[in-house]
Order: C-alpha cells, then structure tokens, then sequence
C-alpha cells in the first residue's frame, strides 16, 4: 500500500534518518516508538508529506488516502460544532454543489441538444457516487464519533471557538474518523482524552477498516492496538512483530544477539590483522597478505548502537508531613451556572497514594487546582494540614514555559535558593547535559518541554505531590523511571492521568469525581472500573428480577422491605384521592420500629464486614513489612505463600468494600425514605 524508501534527513551534523526503509500494508497497525526527540513526529510529517527529506522517497498507490493528527496546536473557528465536523464529508458537500448547479443548467438548456444529455449522463454519475457515501447515516455517525468522543448532545450546536485546546484536538481527531483515510497517522491520540473516550477510540480502531501508524505513550494502549512495531533510534528505522510488549523482547534479543556477532566479528578481524602485521615484510607471505587486506576492505563491519539513555531521578526526601495532609469540607466550586464541584468531603492522610478517575468535565483539574492553592472555590473549606509542602504539576505547565528562556533560567528563576552546580545536577538528571542547559524552551520537543517542567519540582522538596497528566508527552522508557521514582517516594501525592498502565502500579486509592460529590475507594483504576462493571451487572441484574421476588425479605437482602400502605391509603389510591401524612407520634414510633427491624440483619452484616476490613488491612500492613525486609525473600517458598495470601487478602479487601458500600448506601436511602 505503501513504503518509505532509503529516507535521509540531515539536520547539521545528525542523521534523523539514514537510508531508512520500510513498507505498510493494508489493515495493518503500527505501534512507532522511540525516545523523545529521536524522529517520531518528523517520521509521521513525512508520510503526511509536511516534512521534506533529503533524499529517498516514498511509493503509494493512487487509491491511498492520508489523514494526519498532530499532538497539538489545531483550533476550529467561526462554525457549529456539527458544521465543523460534517467539513470531513467535503466530497458530499462538493457532489451536491455540482448535482444543484447541474440541475439548474438542465433547466435551461434544450431537451434535445447534445449538452443537455451529457449534463444528463453527468448528473446521473454524481447521484449514484453520493448514494453510495449513504449520506441518510452521516448525521448518525457524526453524532455516534462526537459522543463516543466524550461530547454531549447539546454540544452539537455550540460554536468551535467555545472550545478548549484539548477538546479542539478531539474535533480534529472525529473529523479525521469520519473521512475514514486509507492510512490514519496518529500523534499521541491519547493525550486529550479522559478513560472512558479512550476505551471507545481503541475500540474504534480496532475495527477501523483502513491502516494505521501511531506514537502513543501508553504501553496498554499499543499493546491492545498494535500488530507490528517501528522502532525509530539514532537514524535507523527497525521494524519488529508484534506489540510493544513483544518488541520490548525481540529488542533485547536481537541486541544480545547483535553484541554476540560483533564480538565475534572483531576476533576474526582482530586475527586477521595480526597475521597482516606479523607476514607484511616477508615476500613468501605476500599474496596472501594481501588477499587479506582485501578481504579486510570487504567486510561490512558490525555497529553496536549506544545504549539510549533515559531520564534518571528520584524525589527528594521530604519533610514528614502531619497524619493529615490536606482535607476539604462542604467544598463548592462553580463557574458562572456550572456547577463543577458539589459539597466535597475529602480527608488526604500522609502515605496515600491517590489517582482521580472521572468523566471529562466532572472536575478533576479542577480539584487538583483547588487542592493545591491556585483555584478560588465558591464556599466550603481546604484545610492544609501541619508541615505539609505542596508541589503542584499542572496539565498543560509545559506549554507555559517561557519560550525565550532557556533551560537553565527557567529553572532558576524558580529556584528559591541553591547554587549553579547543584541546579545543573538536577537538570543532568533529566538528560540536560552540557550546553543543553542553555537551549531555549521554544526549540525543544514536547517531551523535553515536559522534563524541564519536572525538573522545576526537584527544586524544592515537597512531601505533597499533586499531578496533573504528568505523562503527556514523555517516551515510555522516561514514564517507567518517573512511576520508579514515585514509587519510592516517601511522601503523598495525588495523581490525574488518563494514562491506566503507568497509574495502575503506584496508586492505593482512587478518587472518584462525579456531580454529586467525590468518593474515595481502595485500590487502583482497573480494581475501581471493575466495581464500577460489577455494580452495573449487578443493577441490571437486580432489575431484570425484581418482579418475581417475593414479598418476604430474607435477612441477607441488601435492601428494606418497603413499608405496605394502611386499608385507609389503599382505599384513598383507589378512589384517586390524595394520601394524608401520618404525623401521630404513635404511628412514627411504630413506623421507624419496623424498619429498624427489616434494618437490623443489614446493619450488622454491615459492622461484620467492618470488623473483616480491618483485621485485612492490619494483616496486609504486617505482610508489607515483612515484604520490606530484604531477609524476606530468602526463604522462596514461604516468601511465595505470604505473597500468595497477600493478593487474596487485597482481592478481598475490595469485595468487602464493595459490599459495605452497597450496604450503607441502601439504607441510607431507607432511613432517609422513612423521614416524615
């Protein structure tokens, strides 16, 4: 279908491509990968034909269509957002325009002249081509892609310039699903989508009918997505099977395997060269010798490439914290009528390790940027507690670097103390190394933008970390050495990220934002989203057979029996008249006895899983300090059975959270129903 052949690109003294050679075929999907800064976004501007190289070339067949979305910097004016996105279907809009102006010239021209058939035959060729772009569906996919996308049916008729950069990217991104190129390029997709848009989009692409190539930062991602990967590193282009997973493997073998040809290579030239050396001066030896020395010229010598380096850091050690590190109480936040934050309680406590999950506008920028002091609130209360230090990484902090400083000035200008030498530690840690120091922000890659902003919260410990998308951007080597490096931080941190894989290693509770308020669960995202799937089968569930349950209710029911209407009620509903309110006392007393009663098997089944949690997470916090002990491990098969029990108590831990939760939410409702 298409392929790139010998591409070279130069820019000064580096090869961002030497002789780089490839081929896509139909339906195939292509995971590209490499570190910041190695050619990725030029590889793809290539194909899009945006980027000129200096020689090579690249071969497609006609009927091969190329759609494009870069990581950023596209914004949609002046239209509906329905408009802009029907732009996708320019070739309905320009088979209408010559079918109207085709039927206005038949109106015109005489019936029997050779131009009134030919415009006849014409009109017929563009009726049957428009016919088959089904354009009855297209108002139906336009809205399927923009809901699957994460935007509302209201939307629909909202101007463009209404929306942010994130979601103008996501415009971009439907426009380019619905002209259903042969070849989707896609840059870091991802990046403006909250878990649930990106649960849709792999599953479009998964069934996508057309090619695909794309850089994307998220591991799971590639490895659900993609089918063969392009490696792109120090000017060469490899393409592996599989992947990423399978790459990361084939990778290390066929370095292992390059380092074992190369050693063997130079001991066969090593030899060779000495025999040169040793027989040179003698004349019986000459032909020989010189047989050698051609065969030497010949030899098509090995290269091993240098190992990439990655970002390598780790978080200062920060101050201890008190047990409360931050709390917010009957939290409001709305702005102008949108009501974003609704009466949030929230307690944060020193070790915790949080990620927030939420829909796209249920507020979760918004409660970090509360969270750490930047973000004015309508009513309520943020609590800071006692020698809590707050570091704060914003969504887009990378793009509000200054562009005409350079790394070195941005960094110092945040600096509150501290010398040039241990400034230039931190930024050496982060690969910014040498002269690099002095590059200017506007000049580097989206990656490194994201590397400098890092840097500026090593400047000053902190033991509260607040994140916001701070992957966007950043290879999956440098993801892997900041989730270590969060890892072994000692402090708390907070964490938004739509990004599954990296969060679903270091997070223990997840922060749930949604209208109605927020809501802390144990566990990390994927331990969340399958309460949530649960919870969901279990409603249907319950709905599907409500209507054969009996009227008696078992002592393990999770729900009250509701309370049967009196003969005088019943009659009242009969006869279509209004139900008159029980205020006697006797009657309310007797009303809250029975539903205590049909209460009381909840209840204490609630207290019973109550007391199992605890003794669960008391036997966890044991088993985690033996697990810290290095000693732990010696003795494997005793280390394996407390292993072993340790996942069976936390896969517990989350089915008795699960139960109390439905518990407590049940009556709750009941004794709240039951209110006169």
């Amino acid at each position: 279908m298409l392929s790139l052949r010998n591409i070279t690109l130069q820019y000064g003294d580096r090869y961002l491509f030497r002789n780089a050679t490839a081929a896509i075929g139909a339906k195939e999907r292509i995971g590209l990968v490499g570190a910041n800064g190695a050619g990725k976004t030029t590889l793809l501007k290539i194909l899009a034909g945006r980027e000129a190289v200096d020689s090579g070339g690249i071969d497609k067949a006609n009927y091969v269509t190329i759609g494009y979305l870069p990581q950023d910097g596209i914004a949609a004016h002046g239209k509906t957002l329905y408009d802009e996105v029907y732009t996708a279907f320019s070739q309905v809009a320009d088979l209408s325009k010559r079918i109207e102006e085709a039927n206005t010239r038949l109106n015109s021209l005489d019936t029997a002249s050779e131009e009134y058939a030919e415009t006849l035959e014409l009109l017929g060729e563009w009726e049957l081509q428009l016919e088959d772009l089904d354009i009855a569906r297209i108002p139906s996919r336009i809205e399927s892609i923009l809901l699957g996308l994460g935007f509302h049916s209201n939307d629909l008729q909202r101007m463009t310039d209404e929306f942010s950069g994130g979601w103008q990217m996501r415009i971009a991104l439907a426009k380019l699903l619905l002209a259903s190129p042969s070849l989707l390029l896609l840059d870091e997709p991802t990046n403006h989508l909250d878990v649930e848009s990106q649960a849709w989009l792999e599953s479009f692409l998964q069934n996508y009918h057309g090619s695909l190539l794309m850089v994307s930062h998220d591991r799971a991602f590639l490895d659900t997505l993609v089918n063969r990967t392009f490696e792109v590193y120090q000017g060469s282009l490899t393409v592996y099977s599989g992947n990423y997973s399978s790459y990361e493997k084939q990778s290390v073998a066929r370095r292992e395997q390059l380092e074992k040809a190369y050693a063997k290579q130079q001991r066969e030239l090593a030899k060779t060269e000495r025999f040169i050396e040793r027989f040179r001066a003698k004349a019986t030896k000459a032909r020989q010798v010189q047989s050698r020395i051609k065969a030497l010229d010949k030899v098509e010598r090995i290269e091993i490439e240098q190992e990439q380096d990655n970002v390598g850091f780790s978080f200062p050690t920060p101050p201890r914290s008190g047990q409360i590190v931050a709390e917010l109480q009957g939290l409001d936040k709305s702005y102008g009528d949108n009501h974003v934050i609704r009466n949030a309680d929230l307690r944060i406590e020193r070790g915790d390790r949080i990620a927030v999950v939420g829909h796209n506008g249920a507020g979760k920028t918004t409660l970090a940027k509360i969270l750490a002091g930047v973000e004015p609130f309508q009513s309520g209360e943020r609590i800071i507690g006692g020698n809590t230090t707050i570091a704060y990484f914003a969504q887009h902090q990378a793009d509000e670097l200054d562009p005409e400083l350079d790394i070195f000035e941005t960094i110092e200008r945040v600096a509150e103390s501290g010398n040039q030498t241990s400034l230039r530690t931190i930024l050496g840690s982060f690969l910014f190394q040498g002269d690099d120091v002095f590059k200017k922000v506007k000049v580097l890659s989206g990656g490194e933008r994201n590397r400098v902003a890092l840097a500026k919260m090593l400047v000053q410990p902190a033991n509260f970390l607040i994140l916001d998308e701070p992957t966007n951007h950043l290879d999956i080597r440098s993801q892997d050495v900041l989730r270590r490096a969060l890892d072994e931080y000692s402090g708390t941190f907070l964490i938004v990220s739509h990004n599954r894989s990296f969060v679903d290693q270091i997070v223990t509770k997840v922060l749930e934002v949604r209208e109605t308020g927020v809501r802390l669960h144990p566990g990390n995202v994927s331990d969340h989203l399958a309460r949530l799937e649960n919870s969901s089968s279990s409603s249907s569930s319950s709905s599907s057979s409500s209507s054969s349950l009996s009227s008696s209710s078992s002592a393990s029911s999770s729900s009250p029996k509701p309370l049967s209407a009196g003969p005088c009620e019943a009659r009242r509903a009969k006869q279509g008249q209004p139900k008159k309110l029980q205020s006697s006392p006797k009657h309310l007393r007797r009303q809250r006895a029975q539903l205590q009663a049909q209460l009381k098997p909840q209840k204490a089944q609630a207290k019973k899983l109550e007391e199992e949690i605890a003794q669960l997470e008391s036997q966890q916090s044991e088993y985690e300090t033996a697990m810290a002990d290095p000693d732990f491990y010696k003795d494997a098969e005793t280390a394996q059975k407390s292993m072993t029990r340790y996942e069976a108590n936390k896969r517990r831990i989350d089915e008795a959270y699960h139960q109390w939760s439905d518990l407590a939410e049940s009556i709750a409702q009941a004794e709240a129903g039951s209110n006169p």
